[in-house]
C-alpha cells in the first residue's frame, strides 16, 4: 500500500478513519515525542485522539487538519485517493466488493469537534502584515487568536521593523550571557570591598554588612524573583483580555503575545528580541536601584537576568526540542503545549510550574474512567 511504502521511506503518515495526514514535518514538535508518532505511522489514530493517555482538544484536532493530504478509497485502508504532488501511486490489492459498496455509503466527514483553518476565508488577509488587521476583529479576536495555525506571521510592512521583531534563539544567549558574566564580576568585586551595607540609608548603627560570600545567595534570590516576575507578566500582561471595542489594546496584545499563540511554532518569534528586551530590562534595573543599595541591587538584577536567559532558552526548547520521556522537560513541554492548545487561562509558568500552585492556575491532570 502507498501509505505503508511512504512510511517505510521515512514519512510519517497517519489515518483518521479514511482521512490521511502527513505529519512528517511535525513529528519533532509533538509533545508526546517523535517516537510516539513514528510508532503510529500508517495506522488509524482515531482512538488515540480520545485517549488515554491524553484526550486531544478541539484545537489539536483543528491543527491536525492542516496536514490533510487525501482520503482512502472506499473499502481500502492503505491507498489514498489523492496525495501531495509528486507522490507515486502503487498497485492496488484486491478488495471485497461488498465492503466497497458499504464504505461508499458512509460519508467522509471531518471530526465535528473541529474546523479547518482556511487561510482563504480567514478573518484576516495572510498575504498582508497582520498587526494592523487584528484590531478590527473586535469581539472575534479572542477566539481567533487562540486557534493556532502552523504558518509564519508577518507583522510589519517595513522590512526593517519586521527584522527587529524576529530573533533566532541563540541571539539571546550571545547578547545577554556576556552581560551576566561581566555584571557578576562587577558585583562580586564590589562586595569584596566591604562597603555595602543593608539599611544604611535608614540607620548606620543597625545596618547589616553584605559580604562577598553572600553573592551566590543574592544571585539565586534574583533568579527566584525572576520566576515570579515571569509568571506575573505572562498571566497579567501577556494574557490580558483587551476590550473588544479597543483597536489599540488588541493590536498591542497581538504584538506582545497574541502572535505567539496564533503561530506557536514560528521559530523566529519564540524568544524576546534584544532591542525591546533591553528597554524592559533597563526598566527593572532602575526599580532595583531605587529599592536597594547599588551593589546589592546589581547582584539581584544579574541573577534575574540569568533567570531570564534560562527562561527564553527553555521556552524555545519546549516548542522545538524533543525531550526524553519521563524527564522534567518532557513533562514541562506537555504542560506548556496544553496551555497553548486548551488551557489558555491557566498554566502560566514556563520554566517552572511552581507559581501555578499558590496562584491556583495549575493545569489539572487528565483522568479517564476504567471503561475508557
Amino acid at each position: 500500500a502507498e501509505v505503508r511504502a511512504r512510511c517505510a521511506q521515512g514519512a510519517c503518515l497517519v489515518r483518521c478513519r479514511r482521512r490521511v495526514y502527513d505529519l512528517s514535518g511535525f513529528v519533532r514538535l509533538h509533545p508526546g515525542g517523535e517516537q510516539l508518532l513514528r510508532r503510529r505511522a500508517g495506522t488509524d489514530v482515531s482512538a488515540a485522539l480520545d485517549g488515554p493517555p491524553h484526550r486531544h482538544s478541539a484545537n489539536a484536532r483543528r491543527w491536525l487538519e492542516q496536514y490533510y493530504v487525501g482520503e482512502m478509497e472506499p473499502g481500502e485502508e492503505q491507498v489514498p485517493r489523492r496525495l501531495l504532488p509528486g507522490s507515486a501511486a502503487l498497485p492496488r490489492k484486491a478488495v471485497d466488493e461488498k465492503a466497497v459498496d458499504a464504505a461508499a455509503q458512509t460519508p467522509v466527514r471531518m471530526d465535528p469537534r473541529c474546523k479547518t483553518v482556511d487561510v482563504e476565508k480567514d478573518l484576516v488577509d495572510w498575504q498582508k502584515p497582520l498587526l494592523w488587521q487584528v484590531g478590527y476583529l473586535g469581539e472575534k479576536y479572542d477566539e481567533w487568536v487562540h486557534q493556532p495555525v502552523d504558518r509564519p506571521i508577518r507583522l510589519f510592512h517595513s522590512d526593517f521593523l519586521e527584522s527587529l521583531s524576529k530573533t533566532a534563539w541563540y541571539v539571546v544567549f550571545i547578547v545577554w550571557a556576556p552581560v551576566v558574566l561581566y555584571l557578576s564580576w562587577v558585583s562580586y568585586t564590589s562586595l569584596a570591598q566591604g562597603n555595602t551595607r543593608l539599611f544604611s540609608s535608614f540607620t548606620t548603627e543597625y545596618s547589616i554588612p553584605v559580604h562577598k560570600y553572600y553573592f551566590p545567595f543574592i544571585f539565586l534570590l534574583g533568579m527566584f524573583l525572576w520566576s515570579l516576575l515571569e509568571y506575573l507578566i505572562h498571566r497579567f500582561v501577556f494574557h490580558m483580555k483587551p476590550p473588544a471595542s479597543n483597536y489599540y489594546l488588541i493590536t498591542l496584545h497581538f504584538l506582545l503575545h497574541g502572535q505567539h499563540h496564533k503561530s506557536p511554532f514560528d521559530s523566529s518569534r519564540l524568544v524576546f528580541p534584544p532591542v525591546p528586551a533591553s528597554l524592559v530590562i533597563g526598566f527593572f534595573y532602575g526599580i532595583l536601584r531605587l529599592l536597594l543599595p547599588e551593589v546589592l541591587g546589581l547582584s539581584v538584577f544579574v541573577g534575574g537576568l540569568c533567570g531570564y536567559i534560562i527562561y527564553d532558552m527553555m521556552h524555545y526548547y519546549l516548542h522545538y526540542g524533543s525531550p526524553k520521556k519521563g524527564t522534567y522537560l518532557y513533562g514541562l513541554k506537555a504542560y506548556h503545549v496544553k496551555h497553548h492548545f486548551e488551557h489558555q487561562k491557566s498554566g502560566f509558568g514556563i520554566s517552572t510550574r511552581f507559581w501555578d500552585r499558590p496562584f491556583r492556575t495549575l493545569i489539572p491532570e487528565e483522568t479517564f474512567n476504567k471503561d475508557d
